[in-house]
């Protein structure tokens, strides 16, 4: 298994971590990316650490708590083995008006709660699920440095943060000698490159790594979708998509055929080639997986130890290629002093 440092941190990750989004499945949202229970969630952890994966991702919204409480039991007698991310902001306990955010007040009782539920007395990797405008930066990370010196959590990243949120987070850190983001948790794939417009260079630059989430497209790479055939079971056809980013029929069809010519002549499957595409990428140091059951997960394994030749990430590249938003299409005219990490024109 192949390990990368995780940002400008003296940790290091497996390039593939067990998403446990799966795991519980106790409302309408989330059953329908799955409803493991703890045996077969065990099982998943088993294959997991049979291959190296001793990485798993997880959030205390995730099917209210529930899915922590899976995780937790999951690992029960072996927790010194393991690595384990959550997250919080979002709402949970009671739904009060402080059980939301991230105030000093919210995140100290969210994070002795996931403890709780999780069953361990240390966090490796906290997250905060989304950024909130409402409280000052400062106290956001104030109060994750007190949780990091106490010792309840090792390091701290960010998801689903825009570029400025993330940068005015790090600058603020370097200003007061705070706890700093050294990760970025955030949704690319294929068919969802806008991460390199910004996020991607502001990686490079202050030493932020990517944890990618949905790196199937919320389920339209899973080769389940093609040209005159829509997905007939899995996340998409149990509505499991509801909430990811809209995708033009033409386009998804246009990636998917790039795919399975590439996967055609590498003997692999098309998640396969996306999964290892992203492994390509500049500042990805770990790719969240998600599985309903073993089989599912032990395929995706498939995505390692091999590399895409350069001509087929240039053929997915051109496949998959989008005009960016304003500014970023106009910057692509300056190149020779602003270069970008990945190509954004097309060829």
């Amino acid at each position: 298994m192949e390990h990368r440092q995780l940002g400008r941190s003296g940790l290091k990750v497996p390039v593939l971590s067990l998403g446990t989004g799966t795991f519980g499945g106790t409302n309408a949202f989330f059953e329908r990316w799955g409803q493991t229970q703890v045996d077969d969630a065990r099982r998943l952890v088993d294959a997991s650490l049979a291959h190296g994966v001793n990485f798993f991702d997880t959030a205390d919204v995730y099917s209210d708590g529930v899915s922590e409480e899976i995780l937790g039991q999951a690992i029960k007698g072996r927790r010194n083995e393991v690595l384990i991310s959550t997250k919080a902001t979002f709402t949970t306990g009671n739904k009060g008006p402080n059980d939301k955010g991230s105030s000093r007040y919210h995140l100290v009782r969210a994070c002795e709660a996931s403890l709780k539920r999780l069953g361990t007395d240390h966090i490796d990797l906290y997250l905060m699920h989304a950024f909130d405008a409402l409280t000052p930066v400062e106290e956001t990370l104030r109060a994750l440095d007190d949780l990091v010196t106490s010792g309840k959590i090792g390091y701290i990243g960010a998801s689903n943060f825009s570029g400025w949120h993330l940068m005015k987070s790090l600058a603020t850190s370097e200003k007061y000698g705070l706890a700093r983001y050294v990760v970025y948790q955030g949704y690319y794939s294929l068919i969802g490159r806008d991460y390199e417009w910004e996020l991607m260079p502001l990686g490079l630059d202050q030493g932020v790594a990517a944890m990618v989430w949905s790196p199937l497209g919320w389920g339209r790479l899973t080769g389940k979708i093609r040209r005159g055939q829509p997905a007939t079971t899995g996340r998409i056809a149990s509505g499991g998509a509801t909430g990811g980013p809209p995708v033009d029929d033409e386009y998804l069809y246009a990636v998917v055929d790039a795919l399975e010519k590439v996967a055609a002549n590498r003997g692999k499957t098309v998640a396969q080639v996306a999964l290892n595409w992203l492994l390509q990428r500049p500042t990805v140091a770990n790719i969240v997986i998600g599985a309903r059951d073993e089989a599912q997960l032990v395929q995706n394994f498939g995505a390692l130890g091999w590399t895409l030749a350069p001509d087929e990430i240039a053929e997915l590249d051109q496949a998959s290629f989008r005009t960016p938003v304003y500014p970023y299409w106009h910057q692509t005219g300056f190149d020779e002093r602003n270069p970008k990490p990945t190509k954004w024109t097309a060829e």
